[in-house]
């Protein structure tokens, strides 16, 4: 009977002690969420970088602007250290802005929103008209052949699937014709090409986005631009009634050398286990369109409030936290290949990544690539996320500029917001300050607090 008592009173003891333990996470997280809704800094610094900056693509003055302002903000927190990390960025300038009509006969023309493609060459002086051939996808440009497509202009036409819940998921489906596209034309002897813009709604915002040309020679390579889902629509229809519809577009994009830019770091050392290092960031760099306020704005800023949510609880971190801004993920990722590649040479262990990069909308959850082991610590905690309408913790795709650091031991996450409002912003000209919602960005930000907070505390489990 002694025995029997002494185990229930152990039994007992242990479920005390895990209650304590809960609750105390309860207390943390609760804490997090409360300083983010009435403390948080995220707003306003967003409100700066797009408000008083703007758009910030890689090599620009507004680029270094938000290097300088993001650096002053480290500073200003009370961090261990703070420094700029040099990386060489691509400088590509848009140029006066674009124009684009369509003729439907000898005189008879209609105005269509385009933008060039980043990285796109210019089109000669006179600008390129041309007639039109569209398809549905990269591979049905060896279905027509040379014959049907030399001399004309190439109308990658396929749509964002409006039937993927998951707007990411209908994005990656039809974005390799944007990145690959005028590559791919350019052999067939296309003299342009234009996509149609990787948004579901229909609207007149054409959307940028990077693009490549292989290893194409420069004499080879053809001008791309970006139509609106309206104009892309509206073309494609007089393609029907008339196929002789020619096309005009004149752009005025140059590619100049390459400049030094930098990655923006702070960092509050490890009071237990200050080699292991934690990184959450997002990147500091945007397109030339808007102002880049939920691509990567957002990210951003509340990365830097992951940092100062825990300093605002009274929390110790065991291990080293950084938040890391990045510069060139949009065309190059070489702020994210930068970073790694110093870590790397330093032997730092990094044993958690996470990337803000989905827009600063209503979060949702996170996305995961680790091991079973990790993924299976996380779902355990999806009790104490329960209460701010947290739910999804699954494997999956986590970030561009955190994926260079990825190894065995590693656990690297992605921020996921509700995304079906994403992409009608997504580097287009209303990607903008007025279409954040404060509370949403901060609740981003909290969530994002949260899950370090875990698993500062609880560590990542290794590899076995």
């Amino acid at each position: 009977m002694k025995n029997r008592m002494k185990r229930v009173w152990i039994v007992l003891l242990l479920l005390g002690v895990q209650g304590y333990a809960q609750s105390d996470d309860e207390k943390q997280i609760r804490a997090i969420y409360s300083a983010a809704l009435t403390e948080g800094k995220a707003y306003d610094r967003l409100n700066h970088l797009s408000n008083q900056i703007g758009g910030r693509l890689s090599g620009s003055v507004e680029a270094e602007q938000a290097v300088e302002y993001t650096k002053a903000q480290l500073d200003s927190m009370g961090l261990d250290r703070v420094w700029l990390q040099p990386v060489k960025v691509p400088k590509w300038v848009r140029g006066i802005p674009e124009f684009a009509y369509m003729e439907t006969s000898p005189g008879l023309t209609n105005n269509l929103p385009i933008c060039a493609l980043g990285g796109s060459v210019a089109t000669p002086l006179g600008g390129v008209k041309a007639n039109v051939v569209e398809v549905q996808g990269i591979e049905d440009l060896k279905t027509l052949g040379r014959e049907k497509i030399q001399g004309k202009i190439v109308f990658f036409n396929r749509p964002m699937d409006p039937t993927q819940i998951s707007t990411f998921q209908a994005y990656s489906a039809c974005v390799d014709q944007r990145y690959s596209g005028a590559a791919e034309a350019g052999k067939f002897g296309a003299v342009g090409v234009l996509v149609r813009s990787m948004n579901l709604r229909l609207d007149d915002f054409p959307h940028t986005g990077s693009m490549a040309y292989g290893d194409l020679p420069v004499s080879q390579r053809i001008p791309a631009a970006a139509i609106s889902t309206n104009g892309a629509e509206l073309l494609s229809t007089t393609l029907k009634l008339n196929p002789n519809t020619k096309f005009y577009f004149k752009q005025n994009c140059k590619e100049f050398d390459e400049v030094e830019s930098h990655n923006v770091i702070g960092e509050i050392k490890g009071s237990t286990y200050p080699d292991e290092v934690m990184v959450v960031g997002g990147h500091l760099d945007s397109w030339d369109l808007g102002d880049g306020s939920h691509d990567d704005g957002a990210g951003c800023v509340q990365s830097m409030d992951v940092l100062q949510l825990l300093m605002a609880t009274g929390y110790r971190p065991k291990r080293t936290i950084r938040v890391v801004l990045f510069m060139n993920e949009e065309n190059g990722l070489r702020g994210g290949n930068k970073y790694a590649e110093i870590a790397k040479n330093k032997n730092e262990k990094h044993v958690f990544a996470l990337e803000s990069d989905s827009g600063g909308f209503t979060p949702r959850g996170f996305s995961f690539e680790c091991s079973a082991a990790n993924l299976k610590q996380v779902q355990g905690w999806k009790n104490l996320f329960a209460p701010y309408l947290i739910h999804l913790f699954d494997e999956g795709y986590s970030g561009a500029d955190i994926s260079p650091l990825k190894d065995d031991g590693i656990v690297l996450a992605g921020l996921r917001p509700d995304s079906q409002r994403y992409f009608d912003h997504h580097h287009a000209a209303n990607d903008t300050f007025e279409h954040i919602n404060k509370r949403e960005l901060e609740l981003g930000a909290a969530t994002m607090a949260s899950l370090v907070y875990l698993f500062d505390k609880y560590g990542v489990i290794p590899e076995k």
